[in-house]
Order: C-alpha cells, then structure tokens, then sequence
C-alpha cells in the first residue's frame, strides 16, 4: 500500500518538474496540436468576437504582445506610448524607496520642468533652457515624436499647444504625499493636472489610428489563429491525468498535465450522477459561470470546462503548497502562525475579497481549509461552490457556509450582502495567529446549536500573541452587529475600509496585487502537501439514477472548453506563443497568412515511390468573404512587406 503512494508521488512530482526530457511536459505532437489553421479559416471569427481596442489590447495577453510587436516592428513611433504606458505601471509598483527618483523621472522627463535644486547645480542653465524653465529631453526619444493633431495626439490634450514628448514616465498618485513633499506647490499642481487624465488619453490615442492600423495588419491575423485555436473543443485527451489531491462534493480532485503545454492543473470531476441525485445542477453552473468570470491572481481561476461521459470536470490554477489549515497545525511547533506571516496571507485574502465584491459575487465559506498555497507561497481563494451573484442594491437570503465561520445574520437567516465575507475573515485571521478558531477549540465535540450561541453572543478571547492592531482588527471584523462591522459599510467597495486599518500599515498594496512582495513562506518543491492517495476516502456508487437525454442542455451549458485569459496567459508562460509566433523573413506572412499563397513544393527526394506529404485540413485554405479583408496585408508579396513601416 505504501508503495502504491510513493509511485503516485514520484510520477506527479516529475510532471510537475516538467518531465526529464527538453519539452518540459510538452506531448511530441505539441506543435501539431497548435498548429495555425490558414487565414481564411478564421477571419470570419472578426464578426464572432470583440475586436475593439479595450478587449484585444486591455484584456487580452496574446492580443496585447501582438499589438506591442506591431508598434515595434512596423510603427515604431506608436512605441514610445507603450513606453510610457509601461513606465506609467513601473511608478504604481516601485517599491516605497525608489519613487522619490521615480517622480524625478516625471518632472524631468516628462513634465520638461527642473526643482529648484537643479536649477542651482546647472546655474540657470545646462540642462534647463530659459524658455520656460524645460528640461533637455536625454530620454533618447527626444524631438522626433510624430506630431498628431490636437484632436488626436494625447500630448496636445495634456499640455494645450506647448507640446510635451512622452518618454519615460510615472504618474504621480494623489495618496503618494510623501513624493509630493520634495516638490514646490506650483510642480505639485501641474504633476497632478497633467498626469491625472495622461493614460486615459495615451490609451484613447492607441485606440484610434494605431489600432486601426494594427487591424488591418497580419499581427491581428495571427491574433485570429490564436482565437481559433483557442476555440477548439477539449476532451478528456487534452490533458494527462495523475494522483487525487483531495475530494470535493461531487467527486474527486486530482493533478492533471495540459498535453500540448505542459502546463500543470488541478482538475475537479464532477460525477454526473451524484448531481442529478442531489439536484445540484443549479449549484454546480453558478460556481462554473462565476468562476468563468473571474481572473484574479488572488482566486483560484477555471482554465478550463469540458464533459466525459461520467463526470464534468473543472481544470483549476493548481495549488500544490496545500491549504492553511494544514500549515497552522499540522508544520510542527505551537500552532498558528507568528504576525508577519499571518498579515501577508491576510493581505492576499482581502484582495480576493475584493475581487470577488467588485464582481458582486459573496463568497460565504472563508475558512482555513479554503485559502491554498501555491510553489512560491502566494494564497488563493479556492471552492465557490457557495458563491452567488449579488445584483447591484440587492440582498440575499441563506443559511449556507461552515459551523463556526457562519456570521450572525447568516446563522438567523437574515438577509445581507457581502458581510458575511468580513465576519468570515475576522474568524480566519484570529485562527492564523492565535492557533485556534474563536468559538470553538481544535477537536472541541461540540453541538452546532452551542457554536452558533457561541457566535452570535459570546466575545472572543485574545491571548498574548496578538498585537493592539491584530487584536483591534479581529474585534473590528467580529462585531455581531452588521453596520458596526468593518468592510460593511461600502458595500462591493468593503476592503477599502479594511485595508486602510492600522494592522495593514506595511503593507505595499500596488506591490502585493501585482505579485511583487516575497511571501514569508515557500513550500518546498518536492513535498507532496496532500494527504495519502489510499488516506482520502472512496466515493460510493451512485445507484438508482439514469442519464438521459433531458440532462444534455445542462451539459451543453457547462462543456464551453477553454477560458479565453487563462489559456492564452497559459500559451505565454510555457512559452509556447514565442516559439509558435514566428513570421517570415523581413517580418513578411508565412504562408498560412497568404490568402493566395503558392502551394508547397516539395523537394524531390532519392526515392521517387516515398509517399508524400499530404496537406492538413488546417493548411488548407477555404472560401470565405473577402470584405472581411480590412486591407491587402495579407497578400502582399515578401519584398513588399518591409516597406510596410
């Protein structure tokens, strides 16, 4: 039996190392799998899908690096946005020490104005000219920017008819005073005056001229080939299947590997069967259109949905740290975790929270057992199953959740919006530090009736592990009234209140949402945080339930193949995209790009009687409307395409 757990351990801990060959996980056909389809298959996909700036370029990862790769190769004068776009983010995540410098940046590089500082060290000259008070641009983007009209070009609407060049830039928040304080009042104001509409106005110039451009460009063709391959239906022969990692209510959790990619997922069977009995049909599409509609690195997110002929299976971002539960008691020593560590898991929840509320989505079952640790010690939000939609100024009504982590208008059946999530976390966080829940001991045999009392009436006991923050912060989330709980008195906008409290001082907001700050913990690589595959119990088998054909709309509903972020975000980190996006010589269309492209020919070989290579459906092109062509991109020859730029 113990043999058995350690040949299921090796094997899925080798997948997760990529495997031992250079493939890194990759099937030998992957390449086949991903192979383009010709333009004309796909370009009517124009008519199918959202093709407006906001979506391709704002929303999509591959649309976004093609369009970048446009700007770059074709109209490098458009990159120079995207520079100042990027420097723009660079600002918002710095680290506290380095945006003093950072703000230098704008008023030297962008804003063209000098501190008085530097005016003195360059004796009202060098690298200040005396009309106005401008700063040398040594940014090497210098003068040459291709000058718009006002209604057009962004540096016009931000500075009237002096015009600017964007370069490297910050924008300056209204929060950060700090920054603010080294300057004079009259560089304060014109820092906030300029930069506070600057993206909104580089952005609303992309979205014209240069997308339009890019549109009718092979790069948007290519974008195309992706959305049809991402499109394809997924089958259980899509991915390889390895360990069971837990149980959920409906079936079994285990590790899968996408063959194409590598990439590893967890995937949540759901038995067909075992919902029909339980009419768990409506529960079970909730959580997959919620989770559909989530992409947060705080939440676990649905990479993919498909059907066998027994379960529904849910391809989940894996998890292989384990969950917290595990970690307060179960990692040796006193349980519970010392403040650092609890402040950063703490942190992370909130911006899942606050995910999931500006979504209108309540989550209703934080507890330990839900917040997963991934390979380098981030947490996520994991099991929606109770999650609902909650429509803008409405309320909901239901005694769902965990014994002990239920708030009290929950336990009574009260209606309410998003505080219960409050309440839930205020019970996470005093188990984080104290090593134990707030109204019930670990292993306590207790009746439900008495840990229900215990909440709605009895205060919480704080030891000597809390801080005066952490102890203030748990009895602020605690509060059995709703309209004195913290985070309940905005409404979706609830984590405001509670970031801005005491115990989240340290906390580098921007830096933790974009995944910057180190966790204090990593799990280690080759652990197995799971329980034993023969330790995690058995379902029975569902007896006395037929399929028929009435299930099939609701199987129709749930079978939707990939999730449009998750899966191109999965293209670009197995680095699949790079390898895959290659273009002709001189930046010209490869043939699947030619709507009149020549046919192959192949090279006579030593034997005449070899079979030859036919051409794949997917090569070969197709009749389609040709007023879906927005320019003559795509049959331009290779000696022209050059002069494209």
């Amino acid at each position: 039996m113990e043999l058995e757990n350690i040949v299921a351990n090796t094997v899925y801990l080798k997948a997760r190392e990529g495997g031992s060959d250079s493939n890194k996980g990759k099937s030998k056909k992957w390449r086949k799998i991903l192979q383009f389809p010709h333009i004309s298959q796909c370009i009517d996909l124009k008519n199918k899908i959202d093709v407006s700036y906001g979506y391709v370029v704002d929303q999509q990862p591959i649309g976004r690096e093609l369009f970048r790769q446009f700007c770059k190769v074709k109209r490098p004068q458009y990159s120079r946005y995207i520079t100042f776009l990027d420097d723009a983010t660079r600002y918002e995540i710095a680290a506290d020490e380095h945006r003093v410098d950072l703000a230098y940046e704008v008023v030297k590089r962008y804003l063209g104005l000098c501190t008085e500082s530097q005016r003195e060290d360059s004796g009202g000259g060098g690298g200040c000219d005396s009309d106005g008070g401008k700063c040398d641009d040594d940014s090497g983007i210098g003068g040459d920017t291709k000058k718009l009209s006002n209604h057009d070009d962004p540096e016009k609407s931000l500075t009237g008819s002096n015009s600017v060049t964007i370069t490297n830039t910050i924008n300056v928040s209204e929060k950060d005073e700090f920054v603010l304080d080294v300057l004079n009042d009259d560089m304060v104001a014109q820092v906030r005056n300029k930069l506070s509409t600057s993206i909104t106005a580089v952005r609303a110039f992309l979205a014209g001229e240069p997308f339009r451009e890019f549109e009718a460009s092979m790069y948007f063709h290519r974008y195309l080939q992706w959305k049809w391959l991402e499109a394809q239906p997924v089958t259980y022969k899509t991915f390889r299947m390895y360990r069971v990692l837990g149980k959920g209510g409906f079936g079994e959790v285990c590790a899968c590997q996408v063959r194409a990619t590598g990439k590893m997922y967890a995937c949540k069977k759901l038995e067909k069967k075992r919902i029909k009995k339980r009419k768990g049909e409506s529960m079970v599409l909730i959580e997959k259109q919620i989770l559909q509609k989530i992409n947060s690195r705080f939440v676990v997110n649905l990479a993919y949905a498909y059907e066998t002929k027994d379960a529904l299976c849910l391809v989940l971002t894996i998890m292989n740290g384990g969950d917290l539960k595990f970690h307060i008691y179960n990692m040796g020593g006193d349980p519970g975790f010392e403040l650092t560590r609890a402040r950063f898991y703490a942190a992370e929840v909130v911006c899942g929270l606050e995910h999931l509320h500006r979504q209108g989505i309540v989550y209703r079952d934080c507890k330990p057992e839900n917040i997963l640790l991934d390979d380098h010690g981030h947490v996520r939000i994991s099991d929606l199953g109770l999650a609902v939609e909650i429509p803008e100024g409405e309320m909901v009504r239901g005694r769902v959740g965990t014994v002990g982590y239920m708030a009290p208008e929950v336990i009574d059946n009260e209606k309410y919006a998003f505080s219960p999530d409050w309440f839930s976390f205020g019970c996470l966080l005093y188990e984080m530090i104290e090593g134990q829940a707030p109204f019930r001991a670990r292993k306590e045999k207790v009746k439900r009736e008495e840990v229900d009392r215990r909440v709605k009436e009895d205060p919480e006991k704080y030891s000597h592990k809390f801080s005066d923050e952490a102890k203030s912060l748990c009895q602020q989330l605690l509060v059995k009234v709703v309209k004195s709980r913290l985070g309940c008195r905005n409404g979706r906008h609830g984590a405001r209140e509670v970031k801005l409290h005491p115990f989240f001082n340290s906390i580098n907001w921007k830096r933790l949402e974009a995944g910057l700050n180190d966790p204090p913990f990593v799990p280690d690589p080759h652990a197995v945080y799971a329980k034993d595959v023969l330790d995690i119990e058995q379902f029975s088998t569902v007896k006395g339930v037929n399929l028929d054909a009435t299930d099939e709309n609701f199987y129709t509903k749930f079978n939707t193949g990939s999730v449009s972020i998750p899966w191109q975000d999965e293209m670009i980190e197995t680095e699949c995209f790079r390898e895959l996006n290659v273009f002709g010589a001189n930046e010209c269309p490869t043939p699947d790009l030619l709507i009149n492209a020549p046919p192959v020919v192949e090279k006579p070989g030593c034997f005449p009687f070899r079979r030859k290579k036919k051409q794949t459906a997917r090569e070969k092109p197709v009749p389609f409307n040709e007023k879906l062509l927005s320019s003559s991109q795509t049959t331009v020859s290779c000696s022209q395409a050059p002069n494209e730029s």
